[in-house]
C-alpha cells in the first residue's frame, strides 16, 4: 500500500486538542536558535583554517539552515511576534546565511562547469583535477592538465574546437571561480568574527530562551498564517509559464545568449521568486508541528524544491560561463567552449522548469 502523506495544516490529521497555537511556535523558535548556537559552538571547535576542515564547512551549513529557518518563520508569521524586533533580525539572518553561503557555492558551481566541459569536450582530465582537495591548482598542475586535455583533442579531432578550447576554459573558469571562492571564505571568516554577528548572535541566544511574542499571540492558530504563505506560493506557480516548461526545450531561453548585457536572465527571476516562496511554506509546515521537528515530509514538495535548486544552479553556472566568455584576449576556441558551456547549462534550466512543472502537477492533481 502506498504510503500516505498527510497535510499537517489540515485539523481531520491532527490530535483534537492539539491545534499549533503561538505557543507551538514559540517552541519551534527556540529550537532553531538552540540548533544555530550548536552549530556556531562547533564552528568554532573544529577551527577555521585558510581551507577550512569537513566539519566546519558541516557547522557552516547548520548555521545557515537554522538561519534560513528562523528567518521564515518571523517572516510568515510576523503578525505573532514583536514587529520591530521581526524587522531588525530577518535583514541580519539573511546576511548571515547569504554570507556563508558563498563559499560552497563558487565550489559547486566550479564543479558543475567542469564536469560539463568534460562531458561535451569527451577530454581526460581538467586543469582543477589535478588539484588537491583543499585547494586550486599549481601553475605545473594547470600546464599538465592543460596538456593533457590537448593531447586528446588531437586524438578526436572530430571535437574540433570544442575540445581544444576545453582546456583553457577550464583554467580560466577555474581561476576566476577559485579566487572568487578563497574570497568568499575570507568574507565568511571576517563576518563571523565581527561585532555585527556577535550581536546576531547575542539575539539568538536570547531566542533560546525568550521568544518575543506578542500578547494574545499563545494561543493564536498558526494555520491561516500558514496557509497565506502557500496561498502566495500557488499564486506565483500560476504566474509561470507552465505550458512552456511543459515541453523539455525552450527555444525562448537562449535567445540572450552570450549578449554583452549583464543583467540576469530575464526568464529566471519568477522562478527564482517561487523556489524561496516554496522554502517558505516548507518551513512554515514544519513550524505547525512544534520544536519536535515531526512534521510529515511532503516527498512532491521536495521533488519540486530539488528541480528549482537545479534550476539556480544551472542559472548561475550558466551565467559564469558568460561572464568568463567575456573575459578580453581569449582565443576563439576558448569563446566558442564557453559559448557551447553557457548552451548547455541553459538547456539544464529548461530541463529543471521540466522537472518542476512534473512534480507541481503531480502535487496539484493530489490536492485537488
Amino acid at each position: 500500500m502506498a504510503q500516505q502523506h498527510l497535510d499537517p495544516t489540515d485539523p481531520r490529521t491532527r490530535p483534537v486538542g492539539t491545534d499549533p497555537t503561538g505557543d507551538t511556535l514559540a517552541g519551534y523558535l527556540r529550537a532553531q536558535a538552540t540548533e544555530f548556537l550548536r552549530a556556531l559552538r562547533l564552528h568554532r571547535e573544529t577551527g577555521s583554517g585558510a581551507n577550512g576542515s569537513e566539519a566546519s564547512a558541516e557547522a557552516a551549513r547548520a548555521l545557515r539552515r537554522s538561519a534560513r529557518r528562523i528567518s521564515a518563520s518571523l517572516h510568515t508569521f510576523q503578525p505573532l511576534l514583536d514587529s520591530d524586533w521581526c524587522e531588525s533580525m530577518r535583514p541580519e539572518l539573511a546576511w548571515v546565511s547569504g554570507t556563508l553561503a558563498m563559499e560552497h557555492a563558487y565550489t559547486a558551481r566550479l564543479e558543475r562547469l567542469l564536469t560539463a566541459l568534460h562531458r561535451l569536450s569527451g577530454s581526460t582530465a581538467f586543469p582543477s583535477q589535478a588539484a588537491g582537495a583543499d585547494g586550486p591548482a599549481s601553475p605545473r598542475a594547470r600546464d599538465a592538465g592543460a596538456r593533457a586535455t590537448a593531447t586528446a583533442a588531437t586524438a578526436a579531432p572530430e571535437r574540433g574546437n570544442l575540445t581544444v578550447g576545453a582546456a583553457k576554459a577550464g583554467a580560466l573558469l577555474d581561476r576566476q571561480l577559485t579566487l572568487a571562492r578563497t574570497r568568499a571564505h575570507s568574507t565568511a571568516l571576517q563576518a563571523l568574527g565581527s561585532s555585527r554577528f556577535h550581536a546576531v548572535a547575542d539575539k539568538v541566544a536570547v531566542l533560546a530562551s525568550e521568544v518575543p511574542l506578542r500578547t494574545t499571540a499563545a494561543a493564536t492558530d498558526l494555520r491561516p498564517h500558514a496557509t497565506a504563505a502557500e496561498e502566495r506560493l500557488r499564486d506565483a506557480v500560476t504566474a509561470l509559464p507552465l505550458v512552456t516548461a511543459g515541453h523539455p526545450y525552450n527555444a525562448a531561453a537562449l535567445v540572450h545568449g552570450l549578449s554583452p548585457d549583464t543583467v540576469p536572465h530575464p526568464q529566471d527571476a519568477p522562478w527564482h521568486q517561487v523556489r524561496l516562496l516554496l522554502r517558505l511554506h516548507r518551513y512554515a509546515r514544519e513550524a505547525l508541528t512544534g520544536p519536535k521537528g515531526n512534521a510529515v515530509v511532503d516527498l512532491r514538495l521536495l521533488s519540486a524544491g530539488q528541480a528549482l535548486n537545479q534550476h539556480r544552479d544551472a542559472s548561475e553556472a550558466a551565467a559564469a560561463a558568460a561572464q568568463a566568455a567575456r573575459t578580453p584576449r581569449i582565443a576563439p576556441a576558448t569563446a566558442y567552449a564557453l559559448g557551447v558551456l553557457h548552451a548547455d547549462q541553459r538547456h539544464e534550466v529548461e530541463a529543471a522548469r521540466f522537472a518542476f512543472q512534473q512534480a507541481w502537477q503531480k502535487e496539484t492533481v493530489s490536492a485537488s
